[in-house]
């Protein structure tokens, strides 16, 4: 009696905990999806669009609801279910894809007054030409924490907010939605800009790993070992990948000696003495004879328009932040960090470091009104949602922690580059875009050809990087010529690997 009774009560229990667990499931918000009707003209033909922007529900390993994840997907209407896909996310590391979206992807994009500041609204958002939609349809993701997307259930931010947290959940995202729209047969590409070059190295092998291989990989602004842009103590590469970056500045500006016949010879004479001469006096450290360091510093004020008095108060290193400062020092200007053409008002004439970012300064607006504008009237999302571009609150915190960038519990990276690496070698169809902007000091190019080169690639494989530029800064698509280019190198490079 005893025993039955036991069991009829654990029963009970089971069947309680199961009905509170399916409640619980039954009240998480499923998500809102909009759905509307779009067109791009490209070419003189235009292109008919099934559009659907909000939210869906991300799911974990085992089918547990953790987030409402937003997105905007663009597909060709009556298009053949092998039509390729391409996934695109903006960096931050923790903005949302606002700007690839209403800049180059997407069928509209907002006009910039380009390399200056652009008028507040109105704004002029005009059918995109340049827009990929032609040859691919499209998927605009918003990481948790912007756009609509934001945790749910027992989820927190900080499961999110992580290299290797976030590059788990736009794995998910991707692994979910290509079940959700029947599209796992058909070409798959990543697209990230700026640290969404990061993220997609490491989301390239995520997917991988579980049996899911993408077509290409295209980085626009990319960088993949990121304490490389920090200027730690003692990491001179970081003062080495700066540099050529400097001198295209400098040489856009007039501030250097002689131009030669072009910016990428010009370019071509920099990247020579920075591996031959500025490299090896950086690594003699203070073994470098006074004469050897008088002869570099005015080497170094020829290519990069900053005193040799200056370079030699700096010790022959000078970080980012002092250039934007100097360069124009004497007329109280200050340069662009995400495009180096761009010139604003120096706020405090007596600072070591800029304060402000003109070229950020000038995008951000127009891109954000813009993109919310065409974001609620175009693609009717719900006004009741905030949509919110990138995390601004002081309480956000990222986990840069990666597998293999710790040891003995001490960070001693930031870096996807071995993602990209082993991915590559385990699938060597894997081809990569690379697109760098030559005036970006973001995530500046010479950067990314000392990563490539660090690789340890064979000949064969390292075919499958291509490396393009533009005489343009971190957003390639605010310069027109640029933008064209742009469209002609993704159409390419979505055609030869898409076969």
């Amino acid at each position: 009696m005893k025993t039955k009774l036991l069991t009829f009560l654990l029963l009970l229990f089971i069947q309680i905990s199961f009905a509170q667990e399916k409640s619980e499931l039954n009240e998480l918000p499923k998500g809102e999806v909009f759905t509307s009707k779009q067109s791009v003209i490209i070419n003189g033909k235009t292109i008919n669009l099934d559009a659907e922007t909000g939210t869906i529900q991300l799911r974990d390993e085992n089918d547990k609801p953790i987030a409402l994840s937003g997105f905007t997907h663009y597909k060709k209407t009556d298009s053949n279910e092998n039509r390729p896909i391409v996934f695109a996310f903006n960096g931050g590391p923790l903005q949302s894809s606002f700007w690839l979206h209403i800049g180059v992807l997407g069928p509209k994009r907002v006009e910039i007054n380009d390399p200056t500041y652009t008028k507040p609204a109105p704004y002029s958002i005009v059918n995109n030409e340049y827009s990929i939609l032609d040859k691919a349809d499209l998927v605009l993701i918003d990481p948790v924490g912007t756009g609509f997307s934001k945790p749910i259930g027992e989820s927190k931010w900080e499961d999110f907010w992580g290299v290797d947290q976030d590059i788990r959940s736009i794995g998910l995202f991707i692994e979910q939605f290509l079940a959700r729209e029947g599209k796992f047969n058909t070409p798959k590409y990543l697209l990230g800009e700026s640290y969404g070059t990061l993220r997609s190295a490491g989301v390239s092998k995520y997917l991988q790993d579980k049996g899911i291989a993408v077509n290409g990989v295209i980085m626009i602004g990319a960088v993949l070992e990121m304490h490389h842009l920090l200027f730690g103590p003692g990491d001179d590469v970081s003062y080495l990948i700066h540099f050529p970056t400097y001198a295209a500045t400098a040489w856009y500006h007039n501030k250097v000696k002689d131009k030669g016949e072009s910016l990428e010879s010009f370019l071509n004479d920099v990247r020579k003495f920075t591996e031959n001469e500025y490299a090896l006096a950086l690594f003699k450290g203070d073994q470098l004879t006074d004469v050897e360091k008088n002869a570099l510093a005015q080497k170094l004020e020829d290519y990069s328009g900053l005193s040799k008095d200056y370079w030699l108060k700096a010790n022959l290193r000078v970080i980012n932040s002092e250039f934007f400062q100097e360069l124009f020092r004497d007329t109280g200007l200050t340069v662009g960090r995400l495009d180096s053409r761009y010139t604003g008002t120096n706020e405090n004439l007596l600072a070591q470091s800029a304060l402000t970012d003109p070229a950020g300064d000038a995008f951000l607006s127009p891109i954000a009104t813009a993109f919310k504008n065409y974001l609620y009237n175009d693609l009717k999302a719900g006004s009741h949602l905030t949509y919110t571009p990138m995390v601004t609150s002081p309480t956000f915190k990222w986990d840069w922690r990666h597998s293999g960038n710790v040891v003995w519990n001490a960070q001693l990276a930031i870096s996807t580059l071995p993602d990209m690496t082993s991915a590559m070698k385990r699938n060597p169809n894997l081809k990569f875009l690379i697109l760098n902007g030559y005036y970006d000091v973001a995530t500046v190019f010479y950067g990314v050809e000392y990563s490539i080169n660090h690789m340890g690639l064979d000949a064969e494989l390292k075919k499958n990087i291509s490396m393009k530029y533009y005489e343009a800064g971190h957003m390639l698509y605010a310069h027109k010529p640029s933008i064209q280019k742009l469209k002609n190198d993704i159409d390419e490079f979505i055609d030869q690997t898409s076969k």
